[in-house]
């Protein structure tokens, strides 16, 4: 059951509309990273999900999502609110110009919002992961508009924004922790075999650089995987006539 509170998660002020930002905005309102998109993967993502408390955690912040679209929504509403009297140059080149003040189900390059922006598999540790990239995009465009906002009041919203997707990063990282998985990579039935530990090094034309992900104790690092190769094919009879 739902309901609508007449009243925005955060206050918004726009003192300097700008038809030209507003088309940034509507990145996230129809495009892959927006709130549209988070808000229906977390809900859909929740009835797959087994574990009551985490299937609640998706569906409180699927319901947050929405609460971010409304404000993406009103944001660009403010800033296209005299789009048909006032279009400069660079105005009448916008989305407005032609489809009117408002958010449209589009991103900033007219693409029309497609389900298949939403990433979601059945499996809990497979999605919480996807949720954990899917804000991390969202903060990073978060950070590029407050860059380009025009008005402080603008800069206040989203900076809340983006916080909030900092706060649902921790709170899907702590999820995949309390099933034991939020730094085990392996999950579902199926074990891998030996080569999960292999590190191939596959550049060339300099030095190669180690670190944590190629270092042993956890990882046999292989530098020149084309020997090795052809070593394993002399010794199993691979490729030969």
């Amino acid at each position: 059951m739902f309901f609508h509170r007449k009243e925005l998660i955060v206050p918004i002020e726009v003192k300097k509309p700008d038809p030209v930002f507003a088309q940034f905005m509507l990145q996230q309102f129809g495009g892959a990273t927006g709130e549209l998109t988070a808000g229906l993967q977390y809900w859909v993502q929740s009835f797959h999900c087994p574990k009551p408390g985490i299937r609640e955690m998706l569906q409180d912040i699927a319901l947050e999502e929405f609460n971010h679209l409304e404000v993406v929504g009103r944001l660009i509403e403010e800033h296209t609110r005299n789009v048909e009297k006032t279009l400069t140059e660079a105005d009448e080149k916008t989305i407005f110009a032609l489809r009117g003040k408002g958010p449209h189900l589009v991103d900033e390059r007219g693409v029309s919002w497609t389900a298949a922006y939403i990433n979601e598999g059945g499996d809990v540790v497979r999605d919480l992961r996807a949720n954990i990239a899917a804000e991390a995009a969202a903060r990073e465009t978060y950070e590029i508009l407050l860059n380009r906002a025009p008005d402080t009041g603008t800069k206040m919203a989203l900076h809340y924004l983006l916080t909030r997707e900092i706060a649902h990063t921790k709170m899907f990282m702590k999820a995949l922790d309390s099933l034991g998985k939020l730094t085990d990579p392996v999950f579902g039935n199926v074990k891998p075999d030996e080569s999960v530990n292999v590190y191939y090094h596959l550049s060339a034309n300099g030095a190669p650089l180690r670190g944590p992900w190629n270092q042993e104790p956890e990882f046999t690092y292989i530098a020149d995987p084309a020997k090795v190769l052809e070593q394993q094919h002399e010794l199993t009879g691979v490729g030969k006539h």
